[in-house]
């Protein structure tokens, strides 16, 4: 039977300043993007390259990304309120479910042009200017990449971690277009593989956003953490001292948040307040050292006695 049942989410402040270094190098990445984005498409249509031009829309699914973690980092992370007790998060899944469908259908749209162009033999001859700017976009996404990478380990924040990744993903499909269009732009007789490079680059497009598609709707249906979680959330509650066991641990995602409901085990002659003592230990001790644990509720629960022969 419990003793005790209670509660602590962590709180909306901002102490060491991790909301606006994460939103400053949101939008530095943003401007990024943006510059991209324009470059790249401008060089696609001057310098005769559909690649380059898939690879600009590219660019914009980065730029989507920045958006919703900007608008997860502000809204995503306000404090619970009376009509949202349990807080934001899902503002941040609706939004990455409705980006991921937008690129999808840019991703399906540049595909089908570009199997349009291998199948009519359509020609296209790349230009210098095409090549510089596919080489410039490599440079400057892995810069972004190294940079948002090392702040976003820093502040343990996954959501910056992954819009890391996504410039990666951003310089990767710009290494294809550079192959695609430097093929086309020596050996005019290839110039089918500036359609493969669109190609190509569409694939990465459909794949960014079948991912936020299956995130949102991995956190929509309250998905539990991986098995690995669960264990680190166990075992930190299981080394306070007092706690005897642990069991009947449930934890669920809302958004990039977990949630976290555990029956700890006490000596059966403790004191409700010495009971509610150890609870307390254990609930800041999940909220410190397990990263993402934002809500805990912790049941106290009485070591049965055995009876004596």
């Amino acid at each position: 039977m419990d003793i005790a049942l209670t509660s602590m989410t962590k709180s909306g402040s901002d102490p060491t300043g991790e909301l606006s270094r994460g939103l400053r190098i949101t939008w530095a990445g943003m401007a990024v993007n943006i510059l991209l984005a324009v470059i790249k498409t401008l060089a696609g249509v001057y310098g005769s390259s559909q690649a380059l031009i898939a690879d600009g829309v590219h660019s914009i699914s980065d730029l989507f990304s920045d958006v919703i973690v900007i608008f997860g980092l502000k809204w995503g992370r306000k404090q619970e309120d009376a009509g949202h007790p349990f807080g934001h998060a899902r503002i941040e899944t609706v939004a990455g479910m409705i980006v991921g469908f937008v690129l999808l259908a840019a991703g399906f749209g540049l595909a089908y042009k570009a199997v349009s162009s291998v199948y009519h033999h359509q020609e296209s001859s790349p230009g210098i200017l095409a090549i510089a700017a596919a080489a410039v976009s490599i440079l400057l996404k892995e810069l972004m990449y190294r940079y948002t990478v090392v702040i976003g380990r820093r502040l343990k924040s996954l959501a910056l971690i992954a819009n890391a990744w996504h410039h990666r993903s951003d310089a990767i499909s710009s290494v294809a277009v550079l192959v695609g269009v430097t093929a086309a732009y020596l050996e005019p007789s290839w110039h089918l593989a500036d359609a493969f490079a669109a190609l190509v680059v569409s694939v990465f497009i459909v794949k960014v956003g079948g991912g936020f598609i299956w995130s949102a709707l991995k956190e929509v249906v309250d998905t539990a953490p991986g098995q690995d979680a669960l264990d680190e959330l166990a075992d930190t509650a299981s080394r306070v001292e007092g706690v005897r066991q642990v069991h009947d641990m449930r934890a669920r995602y809302s958004g990039s948040r977990i949630f976290v409901e555990i029956h700890i085990v006490v000596h059966p002659d403790l004191t409700v307040r010495a009971g509610h003592d150890i609870a307390r230990k254990v609930k800041s001790r999940l909220l410190e050292d397990v990263t993402d644990v934002a809500h805990v509720i912790v049941h106290v629960d009485p070591e049965l006695k055995r009876e004596n022969p």
